[in-house]
């Protein structure tokens, strides 16, 4: 993955959610465009967001080099959380 690719799938128009797999099987979820934000070589993912603020309580830094593969979500999407944001597969 390159800088690009993220920054295309940030600024679509609407926005689609996607999930992130990693190297390690590891996988988060990008529900909406101010929940990621893309540096040279990381994409920061937002986790736990607070409904009332609407911002991440914390972020996970995942660097460009480990992932594996960008996967559509549906916005309705079930999946088991582990209450981390971070999806177990």
């Amino acid at each position: 993955m390159n800088v690009q690719t993220f920054r295309d799938l940030m600024s679509e128009r609407p926005f689609r959610p996607f999930r992130l797999v990693m190297s390690s099987g590891q996988t988060y979820e990008v529900r909406h465009p101010e929940m990621a934000m893309v540096t040279k070589s990381d994409l920061l993912v937002g986790l736990d967001e607070d409904d009332e603020l609407g911002v991440p309580t914390r972020f996970k830094i995942c660097s460009m080099l480990h992932v594996t593969a960008v996967e559509p979500l549906e916005i309705s999407s079930g999946g088991s959380n582990d209450g981390n944001g971070a999806q177990q597969r």
